[in-house]
């Protein structure tokens, strides 16, 4: 090969185009899909596997067990359908319940203030959205948030796909009767971005993309067919290019054809790779407000789709805290998912000239502050008082 072909070839490797991805190889690859043996899975509907949420429960305080299921899901998430279904993942659905409430009193209070929020991939008014959901939730209710993020199996999901330190951040989607679906796509991080966007990233970054965030959704309703789950392509993640090619029309005609769909029951949740392609689906009922909580849950080696204030949120959710530990209605383990959810579970970025590391490589955390503080009991305001001065600490 001459020095021209090779820096063309190379090139060409390194930076994909709007028109990468040949679709026969994807149709090709799509039609040998095939799943992995899946031993922990209790069966499986439309090619996705399904998982008992009174299991996942019962392995969560078991180290090897945890890891056992965890392991599996990796599995399914990187090179099986790409796609796990948690029933009754919310096994406290007063919790739930009350969520709810939280949520439409968001919905109907951003309405009312004209500030109603859009969607990134339907129409106008199709839905209600409630950006930010996790921080709104957490300061509106910190006790029901406290309950809701107790969930073994969003921690579970979320430490199976992205390890310690995610970050939880979450948008309400309430898809009224009526409402269109979706148009098909991959999801954060390339997944919003215009195929020009897309293409000024070299193609490591395509494959690095899809590992930097766990995709989820929390059914708070009863989720017929006709009511519009979301619609998948399962494995369609292991098409290296899909970024770019997947909204191409004959991708899209692929997807309108293949596509599978799966029922949900309230208080079931999905969990997917956010480079499936994927979108919710029509709500052809007369009177199903379709709610649904959207987890975005994100690396510690990146960062989220939004900004939250946790600052504000472990404040508030502090004194919540010792009230269940005091009641004993948390396990550790539950206390453990809730902070996690909440506080900042990574170090950096900081000032290192006056936050500089301790007994280690990195500065506490916000999540390593706040289990200190519920372990030595600490009274709320001297709390409060704690983080503020390691949150003073973090700023330049």
């Amino acid at each position: 090969m001459d020095t021209r072909s090779t820096i063309a070839t190379r090139r060409d490797a390194v930076w994909l185009t709007p028109d990468s991805g040949d679709f026969e190889t994807f149709r090709t690859l799509m039609a040998g899909a095939e799943t992995p043996d899946l031993p922990l899975s209790d069966g499986q509907a439309q090619g996705i596997p399904l998982y008992d949420g009174a299991r996942v429960r019962a392995a969560a305080p078991r180290i090897d067990d945890r890891r056992d299921l965890m392991a599996e899901w990796t599995s399914v998430l990187a090179e099986g359908p790409g796609i796990v279904i948690v029933k009754n993942a919310m096994s406290d659905l007063e919790a739930l319940d009350r969520a709810t409430e939280v949520f439409e009193t968001l919905i109907a209070e951003e309405k009312a203030a004209g500030a109603g929020a859009g969607d990134h991939f339907a129409k106008p008014g199709a839905n209600d959205r409630v950006w930010n959901a996790a921080e709104k939730h957490c300061l509106a209710d910190p006790a029901g948030f406290a309950r809701y993020y107790a969930s073994d199996a969003i921690a579970m999901a979320s430490e199976a796909w992205l390890g310690q330190g995610y970050q939880v951040t979450a948008q309400v989607n309430r898809v009224n009767p009526g409402g269109t679906a979706q148009t098909a796509h991959r999801d954060y991080h390339l997944g919003f971005m215009s195929p020009a966007q897309m293409a000024g990233f070299p193609s490591h970054v395509h494959g690095i993309s899809p590992v930097l965030t766990l995709q989820g959704a929390v059914a708070h309703c009863d989720m017929s067919l006709e009511s519009g789950p979301t619609l998948f392509l399962p494995h369609s993640q292991t098409f290296f290019e899909g970024y770019l090619a997947f909204s191409r029309l004959e991708f899209q005609a692929y997807f309108a054809d293949h596509h599978v769909q799966v029922p949900l029951a309230k208080g079931d949740a999905v969990f997917f790779n956010p480079a499936v392609m994927h979108g919710a689906g029509t709500n052809s009922t007369a009177d199903i407000r379709r709610l649904a909580n959207l987890l975005q849950i994100s690396s510690a080696f990146g960062r989220a789709m939004e900004s939250l204030n946790r600052d504000a949120m472990c404040a508030a959710l502090y004194p919540a805290l010792l009230e269940t530990m005091a009641q004993g209605t948390l396990t550790e383990t539950e206390l453990s998912n809730v902070i996690r959810a909440s506080a900042e579970g990574y170090a950096f970025p900081t000032d290192l000239d006056r936050d500089p590391p301790v007994n280690g490589l990195a500065p506490q955390t916000q999540a390593e502050l706040m289990q200190a503080m519920l372990a030595e009991r600490q009274p709320t305001e001297k709390a409060r008082e704690m983080l503020i001065t390691q949150a003073a600490r973090r700023k330049t």
